[in-house]
């Protein structure tokens, strides 16, 4: 019997290589797609100002890169001594005003940088579910403020499509070779309940839908269809029933694999899984000359594919342990 329900995605007319230059932003599936991209050696930005669920705000924080806007210093906040921003995750984060002022204007610089030379943008919504603040508006988090300040509510499809429209509209003539990837997250928000979780994906995913119509660049990624159809069963969340365990994010990603990368990245990215396979490798006697002769040999297949490749943290850890077998 045939247990399993798998689906076509078609290859992307614009592919990733080591090449490419690539942002991830969006909730936390945009930092496992963003982890695994700088893992096996890309060129790739991830979530610069933390965790964003919300299309809105999403949309709000590339127009302040697009534009290099300064912090609007009415949405800072104090909390035990640190200072925090609603726009924005608690990842970011300083110990003074002037501090958080001075990283979010580098965060700001650096994801205009991968904005106006990148050649993909990845963009995961998680929730059409939207906290409004009662004097700054919407917020990208709550930074455990009292409830009271806040009114939650189900934002409208125009609502966030207009303002996509405009962000992306922006794009096509600032970045016009700026490719755009839009993903549904497959993590489940269902502290909402689960049919307001039901609502709110199935807004997003017709969100992504209408702006795969209007723009040339965009395409889509169905990470939320693998989970639902491909995936469907509990054994592939975490103890929360909310996150994908790593075997889901992982054949997720080896999906995503076969439709943006071509045979040959494919291939480059076996090599260097290999290679961190090998620098995990634990030696039954780690003194012994096997050991060290193993570690020269990986050292040199580092070097050869350093000409490509960013491996100077891993040949310097190897030099270090061969520097203190040689002379203990």
């Amino acid at each position: 019997m045939n247990w399993f329900t798998s689906f076509d995605i078609p290859p992307a007319s614009s592919p990733i290589s080591h090449q490419s230059k690539i942002l991830s932003m969006g909730s936390c599936f945009a930092q496992v797609v963003g982890s695994k991209l700088e893992s096996n050696k890309f060129d790739v930005l991830c979530n610069p100002f933390g965790t964003i669920f919300h299309p809105n705000i999403l949309s709000k924080l590339l127009n302040h890169a697009l534009f290099k806007d300064s912090l609007d210093e009415s949405g800072i906040l104090e909390r035990e001594g640190m200072y925090f921003h609603y726009s924005a995750h608690s990842d970011l984060v300083g110990k003074s005003k002037e501090e958080l002022i001075q990283i979010w204007d580098e965060r700001i610089r650096q994801t205009q940088d991968y904005l106006a030379s990148g050649t993909h943008l990845i963009l995961t919504i998680g929730t059409a579910w939207i906290y409004d603040h009662q004097d700054f508006g919407s917020v990208a988090n709550c930074h455990k403020q009292p409830q009271k300040q806040f009114e939650k509510r189900l934002s409208p499809l125009n609502e966030m499509l207009l303002d996509l429209e405009v962000t992306l509209g922006n794009f096509s003539r600032v970045f016009p070779k700026l490719n755009i990837i839009l993903t549904v997250s497959p993590v489940r928000h269902i502290k909402n309940g689960i049919p307001e979780n039901q609502l709110s994906k199935s807004l997003l995913r017709l969100l992504c839908h209408e702006l795969e119509k209007k723009f040339e660049k965009v395409s889509y990624f169905p990470a939320y269809e693998i989970m639902m159809d491909e995936l469907r069963d509990y054994r592939f969340y975490k103890e929360d029933r909310i996150h994908p365990t790593s075997e889901a994010e992982n054949y997720i990603w080896k999906r995503f694999s076969e439709a943006y990368f071509s045979k040959e990245t494919q291939s480059k990215i076996s090599e260097i899984q290999k290679i961190h396979r090998e620098l995990t490798h634990r030696p039954l006697n780690p003194e012994s000359d096997s050991h060290r002769k193993f570690l020269q040999n990986l050292r040199t297949k580092l070097e050869q594919m350093g000409t490509e490749f960013d491996f100077s943290k891993e040949l310097e850890l190897i030099n270090r342990t061969l520097e203190r077998l040689i002379n203990p």
